[in-house]
């Protein structure tokens, strides 16, 4: 049997990939669960795993290749039954579709175990039994060689398949529903050369566009482009929260403890969040998902562009847990080490250029969120209060939120919670 492996959607969003790294060679024997590659995608560098066990018969693509395509073959694996039948020409891959539909090789992030060799199961499988709470033991498998695949997951647990989630993945010998017929559009017309626009020819240095760049470059142009979007600013007077994060840091610096701005900020909108529901929400075409938890996504500049860690749960850790958590992400992220968990999904997002300098600015906003918060420096203003002129510590922060779950009024409420945890920090002890 020869079974060829193609490469993986190792994110929602992704549409190809660099092959950085054989693990194996042409002759080299595999077994399930075993790491064969390395892949660097838009955000971090991930392992790919074999399914089955067998001879490694050919490297369709070699180390290093970039821009490889998700679902384009890879390698060809010689399997059982397989040593003197002839290889296949692969079939041509399929239009790119969402990550949900496009058939890959099983993925592991480092650190993870590897998946059991005693059922022979897709990992697709494996992480909706786990889901459902089967025992994979107990399915009949359908797939080649009695692999349990995804259709005996959903037959047990009576399933539908469009209920599934989106960062799905699952063998090529798996049999996939059929994709989601959608309304046809007119393409945008291609952009213009810098040439067609007037600037001369070698006045420039073009740098090649890496898989961050495009990623970043797609996901903001749909963004801003298909979500209705619209900003709220407040001020908020920082002196009390300047104060505080001072004296904490001074108890408790010879425990280690160095809490930032940043990590009293983002406890704030973790706690102005679950004050006001409402607003922790996502858009679906199903419905407005109201999320149990604030996770909260903080921007961090890294080389050739930005990534968003997760911190999650943010509303039931202290300060000192915010800031260490964020101090390991933000390492890791800049060193492209995150896992795809920790920065995928979210609720919400906080971006701060306050560091360097910038007054106000508004953010685009990154879905599922509902919204993110734009945080701009904080410098002495005058203030006025009562019929009195005085000097204060202030910040100015955009809201930028998505109409079609956060309102005006919804949003409002937000960053009244969210200013009062700021300017009275007590009450975030509460």
């Amino acid at each position: 049997m020869i079974v060829t492996v193609t490469m993986p959607a190792l994110s929602p969003t992704m549409e190809e990939g660099n092959l950085a790294k054989w693990m194996v060679q042409p002759g080299d024997s595999v077994v399930a669960g075993q790491v064969i590659a390395e892949i660097e995608t838009d955000k971090a560098t991930m392992e790919v795993e074999a399914v089955d066990e067998g001879v490694v018969e050919a490297l369709l693509v070699p180390a290093g290749t970039q821009g490889v395509k998700v679902n384009a073959p890879i390698l060809r694996l010689r399997g059982e039954g397989g040593a003197s039948a002839p290889a296949p020409t692969p079939a041509p891959p399929p239009t790119p579709a969402p990550a949900a539909s496009a058939p890959t090789a099983p993925i592991k992030s480092n650190g993870h175990a590897p998946p059991s060799a005693r059922v022979a199961a897709s990992p697709l499988a494996r992480r909706l039994a786990r889901q459902a709470g089967l025992d994979l033991s107990s399915l009949r498998g359908t797939g080649p060689g009695g692999r349990i695949v995804k259709a005996d997951v959903e037959a047990a647990r009576g399933a539908s398949p469009a209920v599934q989630s989106s960062t799905a993945i699952a063998p090529v010998a798996e049999t996939r529903p059929a994709p989601e017929t959608r309304a046809l559009t007119v393409p945008p017309p291609p952009p213009k050369t810098l040439e067609q626009m007037g600037v001369l020819p070698g006045s420039y240095k073009l740098v090649p566009l890496d898989l961050m760049r495009k990623t970043i470059a797609r996901r903001m142009t749909e963004s801003f482009r298909d979500v209705p979007h619209f900003p709220l600013t407040i001020d908020v007077e920082l002196d009390r929260l300047l104060a505080a994060r001072a004296d904490i840091n001074a108890r408790f610096g010879d425990q280690g403890v160095k809490v930032s701005v940043n990590d009293i900020l983002i406890r704030a909108c973790a706690l102005g969040l679950m004050r006001v529901p409402e607003s922790n929400a996502s858009y679906t075409p199903e419905g407005i998902a109201l999320h149990h938890h604030a996770d909260i996504a903080v921007a961090v500049a890294i080389d050739g562009g930005l990534i968003t860690p997760i911190i999650r749960g943010a509303e039931q850790k202290g300060l000192a847990a915010i800031s260490a958590e964020m101090a390991d992400l933000a390492a890791r992220a800049r060193a492209r080490k995150l896992k795809p968990e920790e920065y995928q999904g979210g609720t919400f997002s906080i971006s701060n250029l306050g560091m360097m300098g910038i007054k106000s600015f508004a953010s685009i906003l990154n879905e599922p969120h509902g919204m993110i918060m734009s945080v701009g420096a904080g410098e002495k203003r005058p203030v006025v209060r009562g019929e009195q002129l005085a000097i204060a510590s202030v910040m100015t922060v955009t809201l930028t939120c998505d109409h079609r779950v956060v309102d005006g009024a919804i949003g409002a409420a937000f960053l009244k919670a969210f200013r009062g945890f700021v300017e009275d920090p007590m009450t975030m002890l509460l």
